[in-house]
């Protein structure tokens, strides 16, 4: 990494607005109150450091979940300026901690380019922290300040000398914001682990102080990426048969933007391409995407035409079929970024196209021509493709004629709800027949409709397009829903929601092992061809109860092994647990229409989990990982897992 050779002081700290909004408002700076904002705390800090890193000034960074349940993150970067800053006649450090938008990536001269530019800093960490203490190593003295819910309890203090450097930054979530103030080791690991292959060479550790191994030792992983993309392109496509032996990879910058691209080609049939700008997930893509598939399409196809390969193609080859099965990871860094979209992921800066098209375009061109082994094989595999295509089309369009949405076009199977208003409708896709009845008698006809499902949906991991619009239930699906798959301005394929019947799209199965399958084999289907369900938030899963406890005239319905036990001793009273009835509910079909209706289905008691997509990236992975043919990291990953599932033998 390149040296910025500025200094870094006081007068780089520029102040942008103030902090008195975050705590009335704190879903407006963090995304929620919920688990995603509390670990997005942890990102705010983080970024501090990355940012250290990119400018050159940091190697190491630690992440710690302490034994209270708070943050520790320490770098050896060159430490926030404690100096005296002008403008606010106070410490800079005190400006960072508790002013908004106040630091170093606002000024061009400290930062070239800024990891999470279009977050809100540490100070917004610190509002919403009942306790925070930082230290700073800088300059061979050691500076420290307390806050509490972002207000300092001292002015900056010189507390001691020091032989390092860097930023240490240790908080407490204020558990009077957060409606979940746990943290999930395996969220921050899947943000860490993408933090250093985005940002290669760097060390990042992350340790749990609340649990440790079999030896006594600390939780801990240890993220290093030498290789970067082509290591992060691995690792998504681990458990996928690769083309290639290496992933093409380029670095290059141009017109002033660093770009870094890595892709192969595996033989499974999924698009799975993630972008990032200043190691932000741009979800929704941008002119970057742009930019990659314009390239990736112009240089095959004209390194194909030249070799006379398409002339035994017997349909014409697009756009969509050079990314069949492909996986790339692209990421840029862009000075002043512009994000659009619902979710404010999407990159708009038109410049950027431009750059990764011609980045791409000329390193695809030297590797085609360096590798015409490789070269055939990716030809080869688009002229399938194309064929699959037409293939698949062909079944589309017989699904999306006769699902034209009129009330003939709809599923037999599907027991409709008299209101058609779908942001107050909803759809239960539940397993089997018998459970369907059920839904059907204990639902409330005004807005809930049931489709029942048969047996266990195809697995479209491992499927070719049109077999899936041959499977009869996913046609229903698709057809139940109002929804087909169409091709966007820029000819990508997605999911046209205009006529999309239901806001509320519930998967509900039974609580045993084919329930679990089933579930995830819709999952698998929903993530690969109706992403954007997800996106907007209108895929949710039902949680029906595990047990029903039951003495005389009191019942209580539990949802875990743990509410069991509770309830089996507040019914029975002490000593007399074995007069109490315990009903373990295996399958749907087991309660009565009542019993569905005020456990699972009956909106002011239910609880319903929203399938979130927070990281991508992962997702891809596991999906891949469970529903592939790889059989030893699906044994893994299930044995690590099991202790937070309910298995019946």
């Amino acid at each position: 990494m390149a040296e910025n050779k500025s200094n870094y002081g006081a007068d780089n700290i520029q102040v942008l607005e103030g902090l008195e909004a975050v705590r009335k408002r704190p879903a407006m700076y963090i995304g929620d109150i919920g688990q995603k904002g509390l670990h997005h705390l942890v990102y705010e800090v983080v970024d501090n450091s990355i940012d250290e890193a990119l400018a050159g000034h940091c190697q190491n960074i630690q992440v710690a979940i302490t034994k209270g349940n708070g943050i520790r993150v320490t770098d050896d970067g060159r430490g926030i300026p404690v100096g005296h800053h002008a403008k606010e006649n106070r410490s800079a450090l005190e400006v960072v901690m508790t002013v908004l938008h106040a630091g170093g990536k606002f000024d061009k001269d400290t930062y070239k380019v800024s990891g999470g530019l279009h977050g809100v800093g540490v100070s917004c960490v610190n509002a919403l922290s009942k306790d925070l203490k930082v230290n700073v190593h800088r300059d061979g003295k050691l500076y420290q300040q307390e806050y509490k819910i972002g207000i300092p309890q001292y002015p900056v203090k010189e507390v001691g000398t020091t032989d390092k450097r860097g930023t240490v930054v240790e908080f407490q979530p204020d558990d009077s914001i957060f409606i979940v103030t746990e943290f999930t080791f395996s969220i921050l690991e899947n943000r860490m682990r993408e933090l250093s292959f985005l940002n290669k060479g760097i060390r990042i550790s992350l340790e749990d102080e609340r649990e440790q191994d079999e030896d006594g030792n600390n939780i801990k992983e240890e993220f290093h990426s030498e290789g970067g993309l082509k290591e992060f392109v691995k690792y998504i496509d681990g458990t996928r048969e690769s083309f290639l032996p290496e992933p093409i990879y380029v670095e290059s910058e141009k017109s002033g933007t660093p770009v870094e691209i890595a892709f192969q080609y595996n033989s499974g049939y999924a698009e799975n391409i993630h972008s990032y700008v200043n190691n932000i997930n741009t979800i929704e893509g941008g002119t970057h995407i742009s930019g990659f598939r314009r390239a990736l399409t112009r240089t095959l196809k004209s390194y194909a035409e030249k070799n006379k390969m398409l002339e035994k193609a017997k349909v014409e080859v697009s756009g969509e079929d050079f990314r069949e099965g492909l996986t790339c990871v692209l990421s840029v860094k862009v000075a002043e970024p512009q994000f659009e979209g619902q979710t404010k992921t999407k990159l708009g800066n038109s410049e950027v196209m431009g750059a990764v098209d011609t980045t791409v375009g000329e390193m695809l061109d030297n590797y085609l021509q360096e590798n015409p082994k490789q070269a055939k094989m990716i030809v080869d595999k688009v002229l399938l493709a194309a064929q699959a295509r037409a293939a698949a089309r062909k079944a589309r369009d017989i699904v999306q004629r006769k699902g034209a949405m009129s009330s003939m076009g709809l599923p037999g199977k599907l027991s409709d709800c008299s209101k058609t208003d779908p942001t107050v409708c909803e759809v239960f896709l539940v397993e089997g027949d018998s459970a369907g009845g059920t839904a059907k008698q204990g639902r409330d006809r005004e807005f809930q409709a049931i489709l029942p499902l048969r047996g266990k949906i195809l697995n479209v991991e491992k499927a070719l397009e049109h077999k899936i619009y041959d499977n009869e239930e996913i046609r229903n699906m698709f057809t139940a829903l109002g929804v087909h798959i169409a091709h966007n301005e820029e000819g990508v394929k997605e999911l046209n929601l205009e006529k999309l019947r239901y806001h509320k799209v519930v998967i509900m199965t039974d609580a045993d092992v084919d329930g679990s399958h089933i579930r995830t084999l819709i999952l698998t289907l929903f993530f690969r061809h109706m992403k954007k369900l997800i996106e907007n938030g209108y895929l949710y899963i039902a949680t029906p109860p595990l047990y029903l406890v039951k003495k005389g005239s009191k019942l209580r319905y539990c949802w875990s092994d743990e509410d069991r036990d509770i309830a089996v001793k507040e019914i029975a009273g002490k000593g007399k647990e074995e007069s109490v009835n315990i009903q373990r509910y295996k399958g749907l079909g087991e309660m009565n229409a009542e019993q569905l209706w005020e456990t699972t289905m009956d909106p002011t008691r239910r609880t319903l989990k929203r399938v979130t997509l927070d990281h991508a990236v992962e997702a891809d992975r596991v999906f891949s990982m469970l529903m592939g043919d790889e059989v030893a990291p699906r044994r893994e990953f299930i044995e690590t897992h099991a202790k937070f599932a309910n298995i019946d033998v």
